[in-house]
């Protein structure tokens, strides 16, 4: 399997909810906001022998009239109207801005039209109940009549290869992803598993839904991959996008 990350850039987001650009070769960085985290976003795109796959979908951002992860995808040699599946870790605001695409008349469409896009069901009406600030649905409201929308509900496997997990944690419903083909694992552990520094460290992080669970999961999940050699996909990671373990 070829692994290709897709970097927004670094942003800096406090308790507002607002992702704020950031240079962090050349910005302050002690001039953040009080309590502020500094991430990456950073979708990937995995190429397997039968489908492309994007993991997670980023901010959302447009440069130019066109969609920035549709230009990146791009400039990695991958045509967006490739991708066969959209695989959906959870639907906070800076996960799911790419999911659509907005049209001259001022719709919203799917960007992936070709794609089935997998998301749980539960995160789903949790999203629209929920709301702002974690939550934007009117970003992701389209997807209701989106024909190529698979809920999915609790574990399961995709295809004989793609296994998710309803992990809960970060929020109620976010569930993380094991790919493996070819004696190759990959594990995308979205917002439970941000960064390779909170893998190595037994963090509680209060922005978590259940932060103790996360931990837990996290100290579980590294021995795991150690034992058995998996790539970690980090979307938070400013400096490490992907983590192989030895």
């Amino acid at each position: 399997m070829k692994v290709i990350p897709l970097s927004e850039g670094a942003f800096t987001v406090d308790k507002t909810k607002k992702f704020i650009p950031i240079n962090v070769d050349e910005d302050d960085l002690q001039k953040r906001s009080a309590g502020s985290l500094l991430v990456e976003i950073q979708p990937f795109v995995v190429v397997t022998r039968n489908d492309i796959i994007l993991l997670d979908t980023g901010l959302g951002f447009e440069k130019n009239g066109e969609l920035q992860l549709h230009q990146l995808m791009k400039s990695a040699g991958i045509d967006p109207v490739s991708v066969t599946k959209v695989l959906m870790s959870h639907l906070h605001k800076d996960h799911v801005g790419g999911m659509g695409k907005n049209l001259s008349d001022g719709t919203r469409v799917a960007a992936f039209p070709q794609a089935k896009y997998y998301i749980q069901q539960r995160e789903l009406a949790f999203a629209f109940e929920k709301g702002i600030p974690s939550y934007e649905p009117e970003s992701f409201a389209f997807i209701n009549s989106f024909p190529n929308l698979v809920k999915l509900e609790g574990s399961g496997s995709l295809d004989g290869y793609i296994r998710y997990e309803l992990t809960g944690g970060h929020c109620p419903f976010h569930q993380v992803f094991h790919l493996e083909e070819d004696g190759q694992h990959l594990f995308f552990g979205g917002d439970v598993a941000p960064q390779l520094n909170q893998m190595r460290n037994r963090l509680v992080a209060k922005y978590d839904y259940d932060g103790r669970k996360c931990m837990e999961l996290r100290r579980q999940w590294w021995e795991e991959g150690e034992q058995e050699h998996w790539s970690f996909l980090f979307y938070h990671d400013i400096k490490v996008p992907v983590w192989e373990a030895h």
